[in-house]
């Protein structure tokens, strides 16, 4: 009888877990990764990055500051063609719900029954405010669905128990980037003011012209503070969401221009909050970050609160407030409560030697979980590695059983997977996945040279020409 992989590791317990993690923009790389690095410490990580409108630059790649072992960009076909022939132990789909939904199924496809296939792990990459139904539903049929908060987590149960799904899978954990020093303040006045702008709200050019000039005027009202609009990509870049008016341009038409004392910045969002005194944003999650170190917290109001714009979110956190209370000197402190309910004071990590194995992950998570009771310190992803490990321990899985079927939804999923070019079955379609020898290295570089073009054209297009045919239609 054949030894499955599970069962070589726990014969050498120091061999690390081999990891493959799934991205499809800069953000969720960075989820994707440390959510790895948090669950199993020590792996060997795998990084691939799907195809598509949002697929990371090098510069924002370096930006996150998160690397792999090895990192492709790959096709969905491509992937499951990986993950079959690596026979990976872990698998994390930081993704958008629909791309879930079709590797699940795929995974499905390559293992009908029961067998050694790697544990599959999704979530979220930050504060979920919208399509909270649609997108967990379609990342049901994981092992793991990992919720950032104790808030999220009762959410998410109570979504997969309303259709009558499986909500074991639902794993209460935090953002794993959630992290820094404490914040100490200099004194009672700010005296770096962070600005986090979203790509995608607000959407409106004159609302996103309007948040900025007030940023601009905050630090013409303040000129011994600096403030720094951080911004999330160049033009050119995209990220999770599309960004149709870059700040970089809307900074060029600010009456007056720039002051001296504000200006945009780029880098890593922990580093940037390293020297902050203040962040403000409309509803990013760089403020749970900020929150979590300590540092004054501004939610903006000037545009209302409003579910379009996910500061509804933050209702109870104590966080809301308009650039005329900031220009005050208002310094919002976060609710304790809410706080704790949304998992942005989470407990000290467990550390674990570099190297650790199944074997190794299954006793931190056993010394954790027992210590829990009795520490508040408790190691948050205590549950989740428990979890894991009880999976890798089993000499094989059950086939993924996602809630969307061709049953339960014969008309939304065939379109779902066919737009990852996958047949209502999981299989890939024809000519999915590329067969036979590798491509030659010209061959390889002309179709980068031709994805690069096409996306500079679809950008061009997303942040020039349709802002401008919205326009011409209001006339």
């Amino acid at each position: 009888m054949p030894v499955s992989n599970r069962s070589a590791q726990r014969s050498a317990p120091r061999s690390p877990l081999r990891v493959a993690v799934l991205a499809d923009s800069d953000t969720r790389w960075k989820w994707g990764a440390l959510t790895a690095r948090r669950l199993a410490p020590g792996h060997r990580l795998t990084g691939h990055l799907l195809r598509g409108r949002a697929t990371p630059t090098a510069r924002q790649l370096g930006e996150v500051g998160v690397r792999a072992d090895r990192l492709t960009e790959v096709t969905c076909a491509e992937f499951l063609a990986d993950i079959e022939r690596e026979r990976y132990d872990v698998v994390v789909l930081a993704l958008v719900g629909g791309a879930v939904q079709a590797v699940l199924h795929g995974v499905r496809a390559l293992w009908p029954d029961q067998a050694a296939r790697p544990v599959i792990v999704t979530g979220y990459v930050g504060v979920v405010y919208e399509k909270l139904t649609d997108g967990l539903l379609l990342r049901h049929g994981a092992d793991l669905v990992l919720a950032n908060s104790r808030h999220d987590a009762q959410r998410f149960r109570a979504v997969y128990e309303g259709v009558g799904a499986d909500a074991g899978c639902v794993t209460e954990t935090v953002l794993p980037f959630l992290g820094g020093a404490a914040y100490e303040p200099a004194g009672s006045r700010a005296t770096t003011v962070v600005f986090a702008v979203q790509p995608s709200v607000p959407e409106s050019r004159a609302d996103r012209a309007y948040l900025l000039e007030r940023a601009a005027g905050h630090a013409r009202l303040h000129p011994d503070r600096e403030v720094l609009v951080k911004l999330r990509s160049r033009p050119g870049e995209h990220t999770t969401h599309l960004e149709e008016q870059p700040y970089q341009r809307l900074a060029a038409k600010v009456p007056g221009g720039l002051p001296a004392n504000c200006r945009l910045a780029y880098g890593n969002m922990g580093e940037v909050l390293d020297g902050a005194d203040l962040l403000v944003t409309v509803s990013s999650t760089a403020a749970l970050e900020s929150l979590h170190r300590g540092i004054p917290t501004a939610v903006l109001t000037d545009l209302g609160i409003r579910e379009a714009l996910g500061n509804h979110h933050f209702l109870g956190s104590g966080c809301l407030a308009s650039w005329d209370q900031l220009d005050a000197g208002l310094l919002p402190q976060g609710d304790p409560e809410w706080l704790a309910a949304q998992g942005v004071a989470p407990l000290a990590t467990t550390p674990l030697a570099a190297g650790a194995g199944a074997a190794d992950v299954a006793e931190a998570a056993a010394a954790d979980t027992a210590g829990a009771a009795a520490d508040e310190d408790a190691d948050v992803f205590a549950a989740a590695r428990a979890r894991l490990a009880a999976l890798l321990e089993l000499p094989g899985l059950p086939p993924v059983a996602p809630y969307y079927t061709l049953t339960t939804a014969p008309r939304y999923l065939p379109g779902i997977l066919a737009r990852h070019h996958l047949a209502a079955d999981g299989t890939p379609l024809p000519g999915a996945a590329r067969e036979g020898a590798e491509p030659s290295r010209l061959r390889r570089r002309l179709r980068s040279h031709l994805r690069d073009a096409a996306r500079g054209l679809y950008r061009h297009g997303v942040q020039r020409v349709a802002p401008l045919i919205r326009r011409m239609g209001e006339l």
